[in-house]
């Protein structure tokens, strides 16, 4: 560490000394994105328990700051500031913790100024978009005392500990593979791009950041999940919550190589361009093991999670309820025996579980190396389906090329 950045970190720490919450502090929430991620209903849904109070909106689309600000106001009596600028909800000392629920591509940079501004940070998945931003915002996470929370919340659940309990023992023996097929009939980012949404009324530069520069598009803006400027497609935004899991319960990094092939084969017209059907392989040769992810718009039915093990499989399909077991399939005496189930765990919920550590600055259940790794995963796959060649991961330089 240079004197330079020691200096920074040192100034990072001291900032947030001065905003440490007291154990019977009321933690005050600043909303950054309030649109249709239910990221707010989850905040006030604790507010209480988590003596908290949401002091700001910040949403450069004007209709979602007020319908926001009027959701805070008929739950807690008292209305939140609209701001416009998310440099304005940074640069509050009375904010104690933000919430980021905005666009793919924006997650990063935001998460990097909160970080630096003194701020607890919840921030949506994926991370990242592009390795050398998430490089960057996790050393700015690194280098700061800042509680983060990355919102995969799936491995909260408390089924998801208790499976992950459950591998730990050795109650699937070695893990060699895992899968997921995720499909739905349309593109989830149809239903966003619905959304009525005039120029006048929000920020299209800001919305952009940075991306290039282009004339005006609602579409895009109302719709962004189907553009891979701003999301990558359902790999990087269904399939890391899958993703995310089995690094869970299977307590591991980041995969080292990676193979994929995606397109749009069946809602090919519309001008979205981000893949409505992909297929990945990635493998964790530290762990010994292959991860599979698939999704297809254009059809319902066969949606499974599986894990695979010497003594039979697990099967997480149905994720907020007790994963099931088989020993049935494998031929091994010591399988899996009929009737077995997976002890029950506790967990708090996940937005829950990141104010808790607000308040006591222990690390939450998804901290900064959850998304990094989740995103890394990712974005090895998508680099595969760009590239057309299997992608190689280095840890140790943490960048990528092709095999």
């Amino acid at each position: 560490m240079t004197r330079r950045s020691f200096v920074a970190a040192s100034a990072l720490s001291a900032a947030g000394a001065a905003r440490a919450v007291g154990a019977n502090d009321r933690i005050r929430v600043g909303m950054l994105g309030a649109g249709q991620r239910n990221l707010l209903r989850e905040v006030l849904q604790f507010r209480e328990e988590a003596n908290l109070e949401v002091v700001a909106i910040c949403d450069i689309w004007r209709q979602h700051r007020e319908e926001a600000a009027a959701r805070v106001r008929e739950a807690c009596g008292q209305a939140p500031d609209l701001l416009h600028a998310q440099e304005d909800l940074f640069a509050r000392d009375d904010i104690d913790a933000v919430v980021i629920g905005t666009p793919d591509h924006q997650h990063c940079l935001q998460l990097i100024d909160a970080v630096r501004a003194g701020k607890d940070a919840y921030v949506e998945k994926p991370l990242a978009m592009d390795l050398k931003e998430l490089n960057k915002a996790y050393d700015a996470v690194k280098a700061s005392d800042r509680v983060v929370q990355v919102g995969t919340q799936v491995r909260s659940f408390p089924t998801s500990v208790a499976a992950r309990n459950f591998v730990r023992g050795g109650g699937l023996g070695k893990i060699f593979k895992i899968e997921q097929a995720r499909n739905s009939y349309k593109p989830y980012w149809y239903r966003y791009a619905e959304r009525p949404i005039e120029q006048g009324d929000t920020d299209w530069k800001r919305f952009l950041m940075q991306r290039k520069d282009r004339p005006w598009d609602p579409q895009q803006h109302a719709g962004w999940f189907g553009y891979r400027d701003f999301s990558q497609g359902p790999h990087s935004n269904l399939g890391v919550h899958f993703l995310d899991l089995a690094h869970f319960i299977t307590e591991s990094g980041p995969p080292t190589r990676a193979v994929a092939m995606a397109g749009s084969f069946r809602w090919d017209k519309d001008g979205f361009t981000t893949p409505d059907s992909i297929e990945a392989v990635l493998e964790y040769p530290e762990k010994g093991f292959l991860v599979r992810y698939c999704s297809t718009f254009g059809v319902r039915g066969e949606n499974f999670i599986k894990f695979f093990g010497t003594r039979g499989e697990m099967d997480a399909t149905r994720w907020s309820e007790p994963f099931v077991l088989s020993g049935a399939t494998v031929e091994d005496d010591d399988r899996i025996p009929e009737g077995a189930t997976i002890p029950e765990a506790e967990s708090p919920h996940h937005m829950l579980n990141f104010f808790q550590c607000v308040r006591s600055r222990a690390t939450p259940n998804a901290p900064i190396e959850a998304g990094h790794a989740h995103s890394v995963a990712a974005i090895l796959a998508d680099e595969s389906f760009v590239r057309g060649r299997r992608m190689v991961y280095d840890p140790r330089t943490r960048a990528m090329h092709s095999d």
